[in-house]
């Protein structure tokens, strides 16, 4: 009778809980979803599920423009009956499964002899990284000359004809066939590897709007690049005497090449060889008195030369013949005062070398051939040939000469004029000059060489306001030789 009674009472506690002894609750079916053994997700279906991962595949397939994405072998997909029916969406559990999916590529490893770890980069397929450095190689000597030079063999060149004898990269690159994760850079445009191979980055320069009387130097130098640099970033000028108009829009592309394309050229150009300025003293005039008897003018002149660039700065030129076709002729001026040979003219500053130079970096910013930081090149290196003469620019008293690490070996002018100046030639294989020598415009200083920081022959001339390196400053050599 008891147990009668104990039943009753529990049933009528399940009602009034709420229960029903007719109710049964039913789990529900997910599928858990592992990757090398550990819970990653829960779906809700199987089938639902795979046929996303095909669609996902797919696109995978289309944006690296490969045939097979490799997928994780441990990936399972497991029934699982629970009462917790809380899943996750399809696109959280791919996530988890993405990062070890692979593609099958290329890593690229690039030694510069200056970085102590390499450079490494990962493409689609071969042909994005060929094609890439054909765009790179374009960009230094430009389409035209790409596409002659690779056609040469088909070309009869005259004697004296200039053109490219010889392009290659001076790093060592060596490639690999890998499998890469998706979640590393890939490149799969030649575009796109092409500009981080010359920018160092894939994000966009900066534009500029031209201003009146800006030109292609001025602009370069006002954003601290150089003139080439410019037109690497601009293809549309051919050189840097092209004009400029007003509200033009320009690319200022602070280049930091990855790889260093060399050029070898033979160059044949007619230059302008400038002229000297003689200065004659009369005693019988009055001091202040100045006249040009003669006018000078500009000589022309056929070089040859063989030229080497890396990534469009020279690196060494070296003078092979020298034709003169209009001899210049000097300008002669007359002043009315007694010759005080260690005191500059403002009218006798002459060029510093032989003729038959050419001008490998200008008065600009740079990045430097050696230590490959940008900076500015506070000088004008000029370029013959080992062994040229190398000329006091005005009349002055030798200050300094002997051989300092960059520099090599130097020799110092004080000009005693009223602007202070002090001109600065370095690299020379050596000078003839003591200290305390009063010297006049054309005074021969020494020769022609590449000792210091140098990469090959050439005259590191500056000019400067006040005593070098002790409280003077640099001015654009061209101030004065203009």
């Amino acid at each position: 009778m008891k147990k009668y009674i104990i039943a009753a009472i529990v049933s009528s506690l399940l009602v009034v809980m709420g229960f029903s002894t007719n109710r049964v609750v039913q789990p529900d079916v997910i599928y858990n979803v592992y990757l090398e053994g550990e819970l990653i997700g829960f779906v809700d279906s199987k089938t639902s599920f795979e046929k996303y991962m095909d669609e996902k595949s797919e696109h995978l397939k289309d944006l690296y423009k490969i045939e097979q994405i490799h997928g994780p072998d441990s990936l399972e997909i497991v029934k699982y009956v629970t009462y917790n029916s809380e899943v996750n969406t399809y696109d959280e559990v791919f996530k988890n499964i993405t990062k070890p999916l692979t593609v099958e590529g290329f890593q690229i490893t690039i030694h510069k002899e200056e970085q102590e770890e390499p450079l490494k980069i990962n493409v689609n397929n071969l042909e994005v990284f060929e094609d890439s450095i054909k765009n790179v190689i374009s960009s230094f000597i430009g389409t035209d000359n790409y596409q002659l030079y690779y056609e040469e063999e088909r070309i009869i060149f005259e004697a004296d004809e200039s053109r490219i004898e010889n392009v290659y990269l001076e790093d060592e690159i060596t490639y690999r066939s890998i499998k890469i994760p998706i979640n590393e850079e890939i490149y799969t445009s030649a575009s796109e590897l092409s500009k981080f191979l010359l920018f160092g980055t894939t994000e966009s320069q900066q534009k500029y709007i031209v201003e009146a009387d800006d030109t292609i130097e001025s602009v370069a130098f006002k954003h601290e690049i150089s003139a080439e640099e410019f037109l690497v970033s601009n293809p549309e000028f051919t050189g840097v005497n092209n004009l400029l108009y007003e509200s033009q829009e320009v690319i200022i592309g602070v280049t930091d090449p990855q790889i260093s394309v060399v050029v070898e050229e033979f160059v044949v150009e007619e230059v302008l060889n400038n002229y000297r300025v003689e200065v004659r003293y009369d005693e019988n005039e009055l001091i202040g008195y100045s006249k040009v008897v003669q006018k000078g003018e500009q000589g022309i002149e056929k070089l040859t030369r063989n030229v080497k660039t890396v990534n469009g700065v020279v690196v060494f030129s070296d003078l092979l013949s020298r034709e003169e076709i209009k001899p210049s002729i000097s300008q002669i001026v007359v002043k009315g005062e007694k010759n005080i040979p260690s005191v500059a003219s403002a009218y006798a500053w002459t060029w510093p070398t032989a003729p038959g130079w050419t001008i490998t970096s200008n008065y600009a910013y740079r990045i430097h051939p050696i230590t490959r930081r940008r900076e500015l090149h506070p000088a004008l290196d000029i370029a013959i040939g080992y062994g040229a003469h190398i000329y006091a620019s005005n009349n002055g008293v030798v200050h300094e000469v002997g051989y300092q690490g960059g520099y090599g070996n130097y020799v110092i002018i004080k000009h005693n004029n009223n602007a202070n100046n002090y001109t600065l030639y370095a690299h020379l294989s050596r000078y003839i000059v003591r200290k305390g020598q009063v010297v006049s415009a054309g005074t021969l200083l020494g020769y022609m060489g590449s000792t210091g920081m140098s990469t090959g022959p050439h005259l590191h001339f500056e000019l400067w306001v006040g005593e070098p390196h002790k409280g003077g400053y640099r001015l654009n050599p061209w101030s004065i030789l203009r």
